[in-house]
Order: structure tokens, then sequence, then C-alpha cells
């Protein structure tokens, strides 16, 4: 698992190259949001419970058909496991943010998430979904603490949502 500075460094000692202006760049936008990086993990952590269950109830009124008999989420057994998930996607979404890097994600998520379910029938579509639904939940309690720019929160999750998308959909 690497964080931006590590990718970095090991870009550029790849190539055999000094750091240019660029990378200069990108270092200074990541120690510049790090402050808020670490305040949005902070808010994260403190409700991700709330996250989870508000994420939930409005993926389930958008989409009844998953509670239904039939549905991927019918049974308390599968309603539980969604949420599971949910909160797994969130807490790695944390880690990437804080990273500033999303290879957590595609090392500890992503991998062969697909291919899992897929042969369990556990539909895509719903699962990009939850994780925008969270996206949007954190956007708004992470402004409420005082962060003005919140655009660094869309990355993990849109980069989750995209890897998942982009394939058989």
């Amino acid at each position: 698992m690497r964080d931006a500075v590590t990718s970095l460094i090991k870009n550029y000692d790849v190539a055999g190259r000094y750091f240019d202006r660029n990378a200069i760049d990108n270092l200074k936008s990541y120690f510049e949001s790090g402050t808020a990086r670490v305040q949005a993990a902070a808010s994260i952590n403190s409700n991700a419970a709330s996250i989870v269950k508000q994420a939930g109830s409005k993926l389930f009124e958008e989409q009844p058909e998953l509670i239904r008999p039939g549905g991927n989420a019918y049974t308390t057994r599968r309603y539980a496991a969604c949420l599971r998930d949910m909160d797994y996607y969130l807490r790695y979404a944390t880690y990437a943010l804080v990273a500033g890097s999303m290879d957590v994600l595609d090392e500890r998520v992503l991998q062969g998430l697909r291919e899992t379910y897929n042969s369990l029938g556990v539909p895509i579509g719903p699962t990009v979904r939850g994780i925008q639904i969270m996206k949007d939940i954190i956007k708004e309690q992470v402004a409420a603490t005082g962060v003005s720019d919140t655009t660094f929160l869309d990355e993990p999750f849109d980069y989750m949502t995209r890897e998942l998308s982009e394939k058989d959909l």
C-alpha cells in the first residue's frame, strides 16, 4: 500500500529522474490538503455507522426491489451483508482519502470484487449507487465541519464507481 508521496517517489526513481515542476506541484497540493483530509477522515470515523445506515436507507428507498422477496438484500442476512459491504467501501475510501492514493482500493477492494459479486449474483449497479450515496452524505457532513472545498472527497468514491462501472455494464 502506497500513499501519494511514495507513489510519486517510486515513479521518478524508476524513471531515474529528478523531481520536475509537476512533481513539486503534486507534492505541494497533497500537503496543502492534508488538514482537510484528516478532518474528513475524522468526520467519517465518528459518523461511519450513521453514514452507512443513511446510505442503505436511501438506496433501498430508491430501489425497493432489492429488499423484496427475490431481491439481493432480501432476508436479514443479505441486508446485513449489504450494509457490511458498504461499511467496507467507506473504510477503504477513507484510507485512500488520507493517503491521497487509490492503490489501497486496487489492492484491497477492487481486485476480484467484480468476479466475486458476479459469482454470487450480486448486481453491480446498486453497489455503485450505494457508494455514490455515501459520497454525497460525506460531502455534506465534511462541509458542515468547516471544510470549504470538498472536491477532494470525490476521488476515492468516484474511482471505485468508475472501476466497477466501466466493465461489463
